[in-house]
């Protein structure tokens, strides 16, 4: 390994290994913007801000079974930004088309895993397709990132940086910095640990008893998620084709969702994941498709990162969990009461730091293990669902307003539906990604969705909770 190379992770190499021709691990966002933007202050914008993180100036290189990141000697921004315009009458199912077909195409593996394209002539104004590769880093993390390009006001100061000059950033270090600064860091790690365990024994004396418990929660956590049924063969699990189909949806008003999610005594998540779990049976009754009497489950990933603290250092720090969506149960509060268990269940688990520990584990080992791992994986899921939290306020780029986000994360190994959830400026916005193989329409299960909230929020509303939340003569499952 030459000093200009920096060992990837193994969490990191794990992600980068996922990618197939079927199945590109990238994470993709749209930003509709009010109006057209000048393609100068854009590439400012991208100089200053985003090209600060020096991962977005580095390829990939591979030496046996190691992966490293080094510094692109012919990095050029012309060739990760491009300009385009939709034709025609340049609607939303038009702009869909485009993403679709993008989604569905693999990065260069010769350059930085990134691409953007500001795309002309959207419904009086603009958008920008953004798709980064999955090794670089997790969701949430790259969702703050473009994020940040964006300003509370029309008219920021800005920064020129020049574009040769890679802006420094903390946590990007040497080599030989980082090894010694992990050898530190290992040291003060065990100093910590170890006074920290001598404390809790003193305060708690039945604290190495709390800790073997912990020990033997997270052991069986393991056990289960490794002898989790397979999902049941439905429309949703199929040989996929590699080509994508996306939609969203129009917002909901937040003040709506937290209101419902107050009337039945659970959270703004418990609501939201209600919804989507009446898509899904809608979607089933719409294909006359018998539905699973055991529910299907959906991998959700779970931040193990601080969410109160900047974005310094990419990388992938999340774990999945499997969340079961009660898709049998018709009535929408029963739909939620089974919702809102569910996930009390997996807050109480180590399942995040489970699967975190075992991307970890694929990663050091061979090509191999991890495809022969994440096929195994994979049946257990029929699609993976995200919920991210976004900014309160509106935001601009580069002047205009940003009039409505979308992310999306990828599936991996043979799963093909992708589900997201994201909160911005007082509005939820609902999206999906499809592989075209599988029978759901992405418009339609937009419309599901929409129609299943609207269920939930009038039986919420119309008082059908009892006086302790629960449903007339009954009781949460």
């Amino acid at each position: 390994m030459s000093p200009n190379q920096t060992p990837m992770t193994s969490v990191d190499r794990a992600w980068l290994k996922m990618d197939t021709p079927e199945n590109p691990m990238m994470i993709s966002g749209i930003l509709a913007l009010e109006k057209q933007v000048s393609i100068n202050r854009l590439k400012r914008l991208l100089e200053e801000r985003f090209l600060r993180f020096r991962r977005f100036r580095q390829r990939i290189v591979e030496h046996g079974d190691k992966a490293f990141w080094q510094d692109d000697p012919l990095f050029d921004l012309d060739n990760h930004l491009h300009q385009i315009a939709l034709p025609g009458k340049a609607d939303k199912a038009a702009l869909q088309q485009l993403v679709g077909d993008l989604n569905s195409t693999s990065l260069d593996f010769r350059r930085p895993l990134w691409q953007m394209h500001y795309i002309d002539n959207y419904e009086g104004g603009a958008a920008l397709l953004v798709r980064i590769h999955h090794c670089i880093a997790d969701g949430i993390s790259l969702v703050r990132v473009m994020l940040a390009l964006a300003d509370k006001t029309p008219e920021p100061r800005l920064t020129k940086v020049a574009a040769n000059q890679p802006a420094s950033v903390p946590g990007e270090r040497s080599f030989l910095q980082n090894t010694l600064h992990r050898a530190v860091d290992n040291i003060h790690t065990a100093v910590d640990q170890t006074s920290l365990f001598v404390k809790s024994v003193r305060e708690q004396p039945n604290y190495p008893i709390k800790l073997a418990s912990t020990a033997g929660d997270i052991a069986m956590d393991l056990l289960k998620l490794g002898l989790a049924r397979f999902e049941p063969e439905t429309g949703l699990r199929h040989p996929l084709s590699g080509r994508k189909q996306v939609a969203w949806a129009e917002p909901l008003d937040l003040a709506e969702v937290k209101a419902c999610a107050k009337a039945l005594g659970g959270t703004v998540n418990d609501a939201l994941l209600c919804a989507a779990t009446g898509a899904i049976h809608r979607l089933f009754k719409a294909n006359k498709e018998a539905i699973p009497d055991c529910g299907i489950r959906v991998a959700v990933p779970f931040n193990l990162r601080p969410l109160d603290q900047p974005i310094d250092t990419l990388g992938n720090e999340f774990g999945l969990v499997l969340v079961t969506l009660p898709v049998e149960v018709a009535d929408p509060v029963m739909c939620f009461r089974q919702v809102q268990e569910n996930m009390n269940r997996i807050k109480r688990s180590y399942q995040a730091q489970v699967t975190y520990s075992l991307l970890d584990l694929f990663g050091r080992g061979p090509d191999i293990l991890e495809r022969r791992a994440l096929g195994l994986l994979s049946h257990k899921a029929s699609a993976v669902l995200t919920n991210v939290p976004g900014p309160k306020d509106a935001l601009y780029l580069a002047g205009s307003k940003i009039t409505q986000p979308m992310f999306w994360v990828p599936q991996s190994g043979t799963i093909g539906i992708g589900m997201s959830i994201f909160s911005y400026a007082g509005t939820v916005q609902f999206g999906i990604t499809v592989d075209k193989a599988i029978q759901a329409k992405p418009d339609a299960v937009m419309k599901h969705f929409r129609e299943s909230f609207q269920a939930l929020s009038h039986a919420a509303l119309a008082g059908r909770q009892g006086p302790t939340g629960q449903p007339p003569g009954r009781q949460a499952v």
